[in-house]
């Protein structure tokens, strides 16, 4: 577990750059976290079969990191890289894919309808902004990460998998999806304080959740 502290580690200076202002500190940590992450299952699990998925979905994380390094300039190449790296956080997931149950059903439709109602709102707003042309580009990713939080959940009710590496993978991907929803907020919506702590924040702790899960379930 020592990567993970060292992930730890990082993040909190990363909150510390964003609550201080200061530029080069975030440039250092931001990207320090995802990558200590990747080394993490590297070492602990490998790269191999939903292992390498895995890894593929942590370094387009950390590509979309180093693209919103500059928000408002490269926002769209971002979003896209985070997009990947959801779809390969699926794929992992899936490998194999979790067994038909009524529970799968009830949270397919809780995770439907809960995203569904958010994107009303983000879409909404864009309308009346000055980023229309962002409609189809969120929607896709909204899409797709609530395909990759419903993957995360349904290996709650997946007996093959470690009840603690499950409750994990499921909590890091809820709150990777929750801090997408506060940083779509805080863009396009309305000014949320502290809105880029809350958010960077959020999806470190989602991402720290999420690959020890992994790890824990995949083994060397």
């Amino acid at each position: 577990m020592t990567y993970i502290f060292i992930a730890l580690f990082f993040a909190g200076l990363e909150w510390l750059a964003l609550w201080k202002k200061i530029r080069p500190l975030e440039f250092i940590a931001k990207p320090a976290v995802m990558a200590v992450l990747f080394v993490h299952l590297w070492v602990t699990s490998g790269l191999s079969d939903a292992g390498l998925w895995f890894g593929l979905g942590i370094l387009c994380s950390l590509a979309g990191d180093v693209f919103l390094l500059w928000l408002d300039r490269f926002f769209l190449p971002g979003l896209i890289a985070f997009l990947f790296g959801h779809i390969a956080y699926i794929v992992g997931f899936n490998l194999p894919a979790s067994p038909f149950t009524v529970w799968g059903i009830i949270l397919a439709v809780m995770v439907g309808l809960g995203g569904l109602r958010v994107m009303r709102r983000i879409l909404a707003a864009l309308t009346v902004t000055e980023a229309p042309r962002l409609r189809a580009a969120v929607t896709l990713y909204g899409l797709v990460i609530s395909l990759m939080l419903l993957s995360a959940m349904l290996k709650l009710t997946d007996t093959s998998w470690n009840a603690g590496a499950s409750l994990l993978a499921a909590s890091g991907a809820f709150l990777f999806f929750v801090s997408d929803i506060v940083l779509a907020w805080n863009k396009f919506i309305t000014p949320i304080q502290n809105g880029r702590i809350i958010n960077i924040g959020l999806y470190h702790l989602g991402q720290i959740a999420l690959v020890v899960g992994v790890t824990l379930q995949y083994p060397r």
